[in-house]
């Protein structure tokens, strides 16, 4: 908390987040349009706010695009306006859901959260059945090799799958990209597509970013951004105490 505020102090970092907010996922170069410093000058400002949290980064091809994460601003109001301020509650809800916005041709989803494991125990928490299902209410099941097949199965005993999908990209505690669709759905522009990536930092804590795109309208934007809080949420928890949330969020 001490590195959000600190980050939120200066007058130019809490600019570059105002830019973000206004057009998110954007590159260094986007960042800089127009304001009085150089790319180095704006890269360290950056450093700090990524430092903080409060921004996250995803790289498609030589591009480094820069997102608003909201997560340490929503931190901030469980903590000290929730309780005294409801209006301001939903103010900041607002803020969050502009902030998770992107253009099209982007991420139109992006969620970083720490968590304090190593990579190859996140990876088996994405990855393994039983894990899965002891957090996300489903179990993930497939070989993960690229091309092969994937299903979010009920673990009731019936075998439905509630999204199924295809592995795109599996490097073992680094990377899983997968699409993701109902089965049967009509889906005019094709399924979304899911990206985890991993980032160790130190020998305990592994850096999680999950991006969602293809997402067809803000509604199921909204539906993504709830779904994938509650699950992360329950993945860090489960993964640090050894046992998940004692009431699913997404009940």
């Amino acid at each position: 908390m001490d590195r959000v505020f600190k980050a939120l102090s200066d007058a130019t970092r809490r600019r570059l987040l105002d830019r973000l907010r206004e057009n998110n996922g954007q590159t260094l170069s986007e960042l800089c349009d127009g304001l009085a410093m150089s790319r180095q000058a704006a890269t360290q400002h950056l450093g700090l706010l990524e430092a903080a949290n409060l921004v996250s980064t995803v790289r498609r091809g030589r591009e480094k695009l820069h997102y608003l994460n909201p997560v340490p601003l929503h931190e901030i109001q469980e903590r000290w306006i929730d309780k005294f301020e409801r209006p301001r509650l939903r103010a900041l809800s607002a803020l969050k859901q502009k902030a998770e916005h992107a253009m099209s041709a982007k991420p139109q989803f992006v969620y970083t959260t720490y968590i304090e494991a190593t990579p190859d125990k996140v990876w088996e928490a994405l990855t393994d059945p039983g894990m899965t299902a002891a957090y996300w209410g489903h179990s993930n099941v497939s070989d993960w090799q690229p091309g092969s097949a994937w299903e979010h199965r009920r673990t009731d005993g019936s075998g439905v799958a509630d999204v199924a999908g295809a592995i795109v990209e599996a490097v073992p505690a680094k990377r899983l990209v997968i699409t993701w669709a109902v089965p049967g759905e009509d889906r005019p522009n094709g399924p979304s597509t899911v990206t985890f990536d991993l980032k160790p930092l130190g020998d305990t804590v592994v850096q999680l970013t999950v991006t969602h795109e293809n997402l067809r309208d803000e509604a199921e934007r909204r539906q993504a951004a709830g779904g994938w809080t509650a699950v992360l949420s329950n993945l860090k928890t489960y993964l640090e105490t050894g046992k998940p949330l004692s009431s699913p969020l997404w009940s």
